[in-house]
């Protein structure tokens, strides 16, 4: 019976480096996995299955993992680092594929036929998402690193060379995208995740089995520990798919996987002088410097958002400027895993309350008159 849950096959380790401070090197999985070597967890029993792995080897060592994002955004210290948010791509490890439709490094099959329609995003389906068999999934890196889950950007595409199924309607694949790039998030079980996730959010949330509750309660089981892992996954995807189809500012959910949520990669792609082409994401809020006009305007859609997720019965529960991304001149919120039931959470003011003021704050150190207490009342009469 397979050990959950599986972890790529290198991982990113902070080590010490003396006066330096600190430094990043990649060791096996196994190593960072031996105090729990002999922890078997059924994995039939969990809801969904986890995805099959990338062989991360291709990744281990070519400097994407110094791109090091704490759980507040920060930079964690001493980390060398790429320009934020930016990773290269050129695909060279295609030609090294003896046949181009087949896996290889750092590849697998489309994951997307092999979750339950539950699963998957919701309708109406965005066009540029491939749903097709043949497409395949490239890890091209680390995108952030964080407490409680990694993000990797990963392009998912059908190569050239792919036949077509005989019994499709051809004009139908003709329009169908054939390529996307999407964000990988993958949660780590709770003896990985330096992230301690208290009751201040997880009270009054429930699951689907009461067994899988009572073993979210017993965080000494090595049960326990691997459904608390898979159920954040899945509170974040249910709150992402619920809040895009009321019309939030969130990433489109394109799947979840077990621990693993693919969604849209908020960002853009640039092409240099030499032909090299970069995935460049979105920056945080707390990193743009807007002009008055559109101050007002991320406000606006920022409120727009917050009270969409309380009309849902929602608060984000960690909202910041770190959590919040600014593309051009449209906001997207993200990282909403810890949402908060307004109704069932006996800190859900609390919360919400904090919610507030942290943006407002933001707001007002640059020249806008905002009220939080204000925003805090229209939000609880909102939700109620």
């Amino acid at each position: 019976m397979p050990r959950f849950p599986e972890a790529p096959k290198s991982v990113l380790i902070q080590a010490a480096a003396g006066k330096g401070g600190k430094k990043y090197t990649n060791r096996s999985a196994d190593d960072e996995r031996q105090p729990a070597r002999n922890v078997r967890v059924g994995r039939e029993d969990l809801e969904g299955p986890y995805p099959g792995a990338f062989d991360a080897e291709e990744f281990g060592s070519d400097g994407f993992g110094s791109d090091a994002f704490e759980h507040d955004g920060t930079v964690q210290d001493g980390a060398d680092r790429h320009p934020s948010g930016v990773v290269p791509h050129d695909h060279d490890h295609d030609h090294d594929q003896t046949d181009p439709t087949q896996p290889g490094p750092g590849q697998r099959w489309s994951t997307w036929r092999s979750v339950a329609k539950g699963a998957r995003g919701p309708e109406p389906l965005p066009e540029w998402v491939v749903t097709r068999d043949a497409a395949l999934d490239t890890e091209l890196g680390i995108l952030k690193t964080g407490k409680e889950a990694d993000a990797f950007l990963v392009e998912r595409a059908v190569p050239e060379g792919a036949g077509l199924p005989s019994d499709a309607p051809d004009l139908a694949l003709d329009q169908a995208a054939t390529r996307c790039l999407l964000v990988a998030k993958r949660y780590r079980s709770l003896e990985h995740g330096q992230f301690h996730r208290g009751s201040e959010y997880t009270e009054g949330r429930t699951v689907r089995r009461t067994r899988d509750q009572r073993a979210m309660e017993d965080r000494k089981s090595a049960w326990g520990r691997a459904v608390s892992a898979t159920q954040w996954a899945d509170a974040e995807f249910v709150a992402l798919r619920d809040a895009w189809s009321a019309g939030a500012p969130v990433p489109y959910p394109v799947q979840i996987d077990g621990t693993e949520v693919l969604m849209e990669f908020i960002g853009t792609e640039e092409t240099d002088d030499l032909g090299r082409t970069q995935a460049v994401a979105a920056p945080r809020l707390t990193r743009v410097r807007p002009s008055d006009d559109l101050l007002e305007s991320y406000w606006d859609q920022l409120t727009h958002g917050m009270s969409v997720l309380a009309r849902l019965g929602f608060a984000h529960g960690d909202l910041s400027p770190y959590n919040i991304l600014a593309h051009g001149e449209r906001l997207v919120i993200i990282d909403l895993p810890q949402v908060v039931d307004l109704a069932a959470n006996p800190f859900s003011s609390d919360v919400l309350l904090r919610d507030c003021r942290t943006v407002s704050d933001w707001f007002i150190a640059r020249g806008l008159d905002v009220d939080p207490d204000a925003l805090f009342a229209d939000l609880l009469a909102q939700a109620f």
